[in-house]
């Protein structure tokens, strides 16, 4: 029993592919021209400015919403990232997870307070959500190198598949976790129902709705290695380099690298929400 294969979905998967690809290129090139013009534009600004401008902003967030221990600890990590010789790296990996948060944000929290305000919605989006999370990212690397070819477009583009399910379900979490007597104070008051999401569930919302953008960037973060397995530069490169190359030491530093970037944004990013809860 089950010695042989009857279900040869390997097969359709490929044709199915193979079909995309064939015939209807012109629409994942009109996906993608947008993802790249973002990415280009940050990569392109970023590494403009001068570094002390960079961690200047950096140190500026930290202490605005965090204070005075953060900002320092922001300012000594980019300076030994720039010590490193990660300067443009850290750049370009710092525009690859602004645009893949950019794109992540602008679907996820329309669909997140969409399923925050509908059950079947929810039930419908739930499925995906899962698929997207539990497929192992290496899996979907193939198809998304086939219909974009490789780079740092089609690493944001497999960043934004990882980690677009945790901002939608934070946000359908925050809208349904809104109490429903303040729903129906600000109905029993005449507000609309566009009015009652605006002025009462999403700012209520919005503490649990930064948490799930803090987890966006945190599992963004957790895809510059794999992404650079498809031509997608940053931090990712030296560790594989020097994985293909057994320089240990060339590896760790980017991987030392990778984990002070996440810290600093994670610490701001969660700073922000506690500010808003």
């Amino acid at each position: 029993m089950f010695k042989e294969q009857v279900i040869p979905l390997d097969s359709w998967v490929s044709q199915f592919v193979d079909w995309l690809v064939n015939n209807h290129r012109d629409i994942f090139q009109s996906i993608k021209w947008p993802v790249e013009q973002t990415l280009n534009g940050f990569d392109a600004g970023l590494n403009a400015l001068h570094p002390l401008i960079i961690i200047a902003l950096v140190c500026l967030a930290a202490w605005r919403f965090s204070g005075i221990k953060l900002a320092v600890f922001s300012a000594v990590t980019l300076v030994f990232v720039g010590l490193l010789g990660l300067w443009r790296e850290a750049m370009t990996t710092l525009a690859m997870v602004l645009s893949s948060v950019l794109f992540c944000t602008v679907a996820g929290v329309p669909l997140g307070i969409a399923a925050g305000r509908s059950d079947r919605f929810e039930a419908g989006i739930r499925p995906v959500l899962d698929a997207m999370q539990t497929t192992p990212a290496f899996v979907y690397l193939v198809p998304i190198v086939m219909l974009f070819s490789v780079g740092n477009v089609a690493g944001v583009l497999a960043t934004i598949i990882f980690a677009l399910p945790p901002l939608i379900r934070l946000t359908s979490l925050g809208i349904r976790g809104v109490h429903p007597e303040l729903v129906e104070a600000a109905q029993a008051f005449g507000a609309t129902k566009s009015q009652v999401l605006i002025k009462v569930q999403i700012p209520l919302a919005l503490p649990t709705i930064l948490a799930g953008l803090n987890q966006t960037i945190m599992m963004a973060l957790s895809m510059v290695v794999i992404a650079a397995l498809i031509g997608a530069g940053g931090l990712g490169s030296p560790v594989i380099l020097g994985l293909n190359t057994l320089d240990i030491g060339r590896a760790v530093i980017g991987g030392v690298a990778i984990v002070l970037m996440a810290i600093v944004l994670d610490r701001i990013t969660q700073s922000m929400a506690q500010k808003k809860s």
